[in-house]
């Protein structure tokens, strides 16, 4: 598209009635107006368990944070003090990644921990650098594609959770270890010492927590994790309870004393996950103590690209936070969303957001996964690519898409798609003094993971981020099937964000399954597009699409916006979007500016 036709496209035509709508479409809004129930019930068309597994827990107002020399935003302000406890002791971004990792393990079990997996995004300020390591967990070595199938049907997922079958290899530890030997400055045992003292010392349990275990309810734990959780009547710890975990602290001390060895090679760590797995409730499973010794960490290239004068940087597969948010914001930057355009929030700007995650969305679910077993086609964000896709685009709302056909060989290649993906996950962003960064998305996938405990932590089901069916009806095998040793793709979308001359202008991610897609993207055209703060974005409404109907958060805001995309044709299903948005902008004049979702329980804070 040549810049006078991305001028025109950004346009809005002239004779526009209410909020610049087309006249046919004013109509159709008046209709919707009139009917009162402008929403789908919320289960409308969505498979059972993409529902937010992580409940709401409220709603609390946040200010943003400002910094000279370092900054951490995080999703508990005990983890937010760990890390910061680091940077004031000369540690690197990657040294407080790590210790506010592990004090998460603890203070909010039920979204991250050593017995998961991450990714981490770092920038190198002496290097300019970027790179990404991928701590992605692993199947077994003994899995095969029918894995999840019962008599050629899919099994229940929430049966496929709690049991032995969900659990992968972890993979956070090796992660966090191989970052430090590339970019740490602290000795690694220090890191441990903020989540060993909390730990021995206990902590005071806090409203989210409590009312995470209360909606999932002590049957989904195996006894251990169940009598660390409730007491012996079955009720939930009280908020406030002193919550001491000292299996855990002695699982940390010995990680710190010997690394990553002690977690992987066999030894009392290693034995008790193993021991944890054969005891799993509705299926044993079948990792070994050779699948926890070789596995490893890797090092990979970022996936970058340019939006608006910016370089946006993100992971790629088995992610596909950075392909799927690449074509997004490439096929949106064909329109003008600033004040001039479509504008902040209008009804146009919500329905072509929606419109280019539905295309990327669909691509994603079709083409990206473990790229150890499957190849990345060639072309995704290639311009030409990007200008056909977005030609799709038109003022009503199209149905669930087609996946595109960036090469040839690629859309008969790959059958449709199975994939349920669940949330249970953190982010963390992070800038030290020296001007180095970490974004770093962590996850046990569903809440509280797989609710096998084993060594004072809970085991992710991260195997579930595989598609249950091997192939589709037509044969053709899913890119995201279960294979041994291979990496369930994952949504999770750390971001690094540049300006025109290259430097560090901000450091984002989200939570929330296969939303974590449109919360990023959401974020960094709240950034860019609409000028808004750190905290203006992590505040703003959720909403999206990930391939069929327009998703808005429940809330006064979900039936404004709800009525604002209703005369473009779509449905509206509002739900619980409980995202982790945290973010970090470095202004201008260098001073950094924190910021924390008010959804969850994080803060931000630096020095």
């Amino acid at each position: 598209m040549t810049d006078d036709e991305k001028q025109q496209a950004g346009k809005k035509s002239p004779g526009r009635g209410v909020w610049g709508l087309p006249g046919g479409l004013i109509a159709a809004f008046l209709a919707a107006c009139i009917s009162i129930i402008c929403f789908a019930p919320v289960t409308a068309q969505e498979p059972r368990g993409r529902v937010a597994p992580e409940a709401a827990s409220g709603v609390q107002p946040k200010t943003s944070a400002t910094a000279g020399r370092f900054m951490v935003s995080a999703a508990n302000p005990q983890a937010v003090d760990a890390g910061v406890e680091i940077l004031e002791a000369g540690g690197s971004a990657v040294d407080a990644a790590i210790a506010t990792q592990l004090v998460l393990n603890l203070v909010e079990p039920q979204s991250s921990g050593i017995g998961g997996g991450a990714f981490i995004l770092h920038l190198d300020k002496a290097t300019g650098r970027i790179t990404t390591y991928d701590g992605r967990e692993t199947a077994p070595a003994a899995a095969m594609p029918d894995r999840f199938m019962r008599a050629g049907k899919p099994m229940s997922f929430y049966t496929a959770v709690n049991s032995g079958l969900s659990v992968g290899v972890p993979g956070t530890v090796r992660v966090m270890e191989l970052a430090h030997q590339k970019h740490g400055r602290l000795p690694w045992a220090k890191l441990f010492e903020p989540a060993i003292r909390l730990a021995e010392n206990g902590f005071k349990v806090s409203p989210r927590l409590n009312v995470l275990l209360i909606w999932f309810g002590a049957e989904r734990f195996t006894p251990k994790a169940r009598g660390y959780f409730f007491d012996d009547s079955g009720s939930p710890r009280a908020v406030g309870h002193l919550l001491k975990n000292s299996e855990f602290a002695e699982t940390l001390r010995a990680i710190a004393e010997q690394g990553a060895a002690a977690f992987y090679e066999d030894g009392p760590i290693a034995r008790a996950i193993i021991e944890a797995l054969g005891e799993a409730p509705n299926a044993k499973g079948d990792m070994t103590l050779a699948d926890l010794a070789t596995y490893r960490a890797k090092e990979r290239e970022a996936v970058c690209f340019d939006y608006r004068q910016r370089r946006v940087c993100g992971m790629g597969p088995p992610s596909s936070g950075g392909i799927a948010i690449g074509q997004t914001l490439k096929i949106l930057e064909g329109y003008d969303f600033s004040d001039n355009g479509h504008g902040a929030m209008s009804p146009w700007s919500l329905h072509l957001i929606a419109e280019a995650e539905k295309l990327a969305y669909a691509d994603r679910d079709r083409y990206l996964a473990d790229p150890d077993f499957v190849a990345l086609p060639d072309g995704m964000l290639a311009e030409e690519y990007i200008q056909a896709r977005r030609k799709l685009i038109s003022e009503w709302a199209m149905a669930s898409p087609e996946a595109g056909e960036p090469q040839a060989f690629a859309k008969g290649r790959f059958g449709i798609d199975a994939t349920v993906e669940r949330s249970g996950t953190s982010h963390m962003s992070i800038v030290d003094a020296s001007g180095n960064a970490v974004s770093m998305t962590t996850t046990i996938e569903g809440g509280f993971g797989s609710g096998i405990w084993a060594a004072g932590f809970l085991l992710n089901n991260e195997l579930t981020d595989f598609s249950f069916r091997p192939a589709d009806r037509d044969g053709r095998p899913i890119a995201n099937r279960v294979e041994g040793g291979k990496r369930p793709r994952s949504s999770m979308s750390p971001v690094l964000v540049f300006d025109r001359e290259g430097k560090l202008q901000s450091v984002l991610g989200s939570v929330g399954g296969s939303r974590i897609i449109t919360y990023v993207a959401k974020s960094l055209i709240a950034l860019i597009d609409w000028n808004m703060s750190a905290q203006e974005t992590a505040d703003l409404v959720n909403f999206g699409s990930r391939g069929r109907n327009f998703e808005v958060e429940f809330g006064a805001q979900a039936i404004w916006q709800g009525l604002k995309v209703k005369p473009f044709g779509h449905t509206v299903v509002p739900d619980l979007m409980t995202s982790g948005t945290h973010i970090i902008v470095v202004r201008p004049d260098g001073v950094l500016e924190g910021a924390a979702d008010p959804r969850r329980e994080g803060v931000a804070r630096g020095g």
